[in-house]
């Protein structure tokens, strides 16, 4: 390995995310790697990490390569290991055109959630195609402090608990996870999020992301909270035919939600790149030590 690596920091409505990329998957990156890069205080800071590899590079990645020339290999800020983030693919979709990999329009990303479907526009936002949401049956409960609220059950790609509260302020400081039950009903944790009306078709959200803490702002969870508000007020696309949209606001900034009468759901926002350097291989080999 070379003595310094090259890393970009970007990110998506105040989603932030440490960039390395690494097209034919030669550099380790074990989970405490990715934890000290993303520390705040010692690291460089991130939400989270998009690994960039070449499909045909990564053994998880292989059988999607007809689909999608690269795979983002995504990390929480904690180093381990998540199916799919949705604004990180974003930021993803904006690292290769930066980098000059793609061109405006039209490309597809492979993930652990499958091969997702991105377009980036010429006014700088990125759409991507997060696919259908899961709805599992059964009661789901959250909690914070002595309080508690139902909530459903919504699989992105991965796991959401969406809670429907008075103010925002009831999700607590967010820090460590908010316990949920049944237990059985997530078994590798879950991201929570809390919402509040805004106006119609318009809430706002606060989110603890599994293996992150609190964030400014999660796609995977925006998408979650537009199916979960859609369904409490009654509005099903697949049974109506009309497409719903919903504006989510985070604390980052504004993401714009649609879901499709087939069930595909995309979802619209900003993505950015703003800044660039290397990494010295030797602090991060003696940060995992």
């Amino acid at each position: 390995m070379s003595t310094r690596i090259a890393f970009l920091k970007g990110h998506g409505t105040e989603n932030d995310f440490v960039i390395v990329p690494d097209p034919e998957n030669v550099i380790d990156l074990p989970p405490a790697a990715v934890a000290a890069l993303c520390d705040r205080r010692a690291g460089i800071g991130g939400d989270g990490l998009l690994h960039v590899v070449r499909s045909a590079a990564h053994p998880e990645a292989k059988a999607m390569a007809a689909e999608a020339e690269w795979f983002m290999d995504y990390r929480n800020g904690d180093g381990s290991i998540a199916e799919m983030c949705g604004n990180g693919v974003r930021v993803f979709a904006r690292y290769l055109l930066h980098a000059g990999l793609v061109t405006e329009g039209d490309l597809a990303v492979a993930t652990r959630g499958g091969v997702k479907t991105v377009h980036i526009a010429k006014d700088g936002d990125v759409t991507v195609g997060m696919g259908k949401a899961l709805l599992p049956e059964g009661d789901v409960t959250v909690s914070v402090g002595e309080r508690s609220w139902p909530a459903r059950n919504v699989n992105m790609g991965n796991p959401h608990a969406v809670a429907f509260v008075d103010d925002l302020a009831d999700a607590g400081n967010l820090l460590t996870p908010p316990p949920f039950s049944p237990a059985a009903a997530y078994p590798d944790g879950v991201n929570v999020e809390f919402v509040v009306d805004r106006g119609p078709r318009h809430v706002a959200m606060r989110v603890h992301e599994r293996g992150s803490g609190e964030t400014r702002s999660c796609g995977t969870g925006a998408c979650a909270v537009a199916v979960a508000t859609a369904r409490r007020d009654g509005a099903d696309p697949a049974v109506t035919g009309t497409p719903v949209t919903y504006a989510v606001d985070v604390p980052g900034g504004r993401l714009v939600i649609t879901e499709r009468p087939d069930g595909e759901i995309e979802m619209t926002g900003p993505a950015v790149i703003v800044a660039e350097g290397e990494i010295d291989a030797e602090w991060l080999a003696n940060a995992t030590r």
